[in-house]
């Protein structure tokens, strides 16, 4: 049903019930249905729900379903999630490896061992912004192939992110045994040289 049908239907619904509650109120309010009998009072109350709340409902449903697709016609609904293409599937290849690191290092014991490594994590966090960037840029481009730069350049971040992702597991594997800041100086500082870094 579209959206004339849907508003046509409300309206209706809605001046309906509304008269009907107003009208059924004041029927048992001044003493029951009329003289000529409970049917007919309940015929005569449809009848004068639908006259004065029914119909009027419809018709106000129906002038605000074509203001309403007149309007949907005029600016159609964009969609709120960004096109599935190469581009934005390489960038969630990224977000995947960033939000694992980060569950990662969450599962490490309190030390400052992890304190450094949370800072590590939040430079790598840092780096989806130009990971969104240069999908954006070879979307505009419309580098569709995968010898174009700019795709070289985004599948080479995916790379990057997804080793940087097993190069922090393996370091957090040897923190959960040793948390000593001091045994784990050495891996830290490498891991940190391993940052990807799309500006060089």
């Amino acid at each position: 049903m579209g959206i004339i049908g849907r508003s046509v239907r409300s309206g209706l619904a809605i001046g309906w019930g509304s008269v009907f509650a107003l009208f059924g109120g004041l029927t048992i309010a001044g003493g029951g249905f009329p003289s000529g009998g409970e049917g007919s009072g309940i015929i005569e109350l449809l009848w004068l729900t639908t006259a004065y709340g029914g119909a009027p409902g419809a018709a106000i449903g129906l002038g605000m379903g074509v203001v309403l697709h007149r309007h949907e016609k005029r600016f159609p609904s964009r969609p709120l999630s960004p096109p599935v293409d190469r581009w934005s599937a390489v960038v969630a290849r990224c977000e995947h490896s960033v939000h694992r690191v980060a569950a990662v290092v969450g599962a490490i014991p309190a030390s400052p061992a992890k304190d450094w490594m949370n800072r590590i994590t939040a430079q790598f966090n840092a780096e989806l912004d130009d990971v969104r960037a240069l999908a954006a840029l070879a979307r505009a481009m419309g580098a569709a192939h995968e010898d174009h730069p700019a795709s070289q350049r985004l599948f080479a971040a995916a790379r990057d992110f997804a080793a940087f992702e097993q190069e922090v597991g393996r370091v957090a594997l040897k923190m959960f045994d040793h948390p000593e800041l001091d045994r784990a100086r050495t891996d830290l500082e490498l891991l940190e040289q391993q940052l990807p870094n799309l500006r060089p």
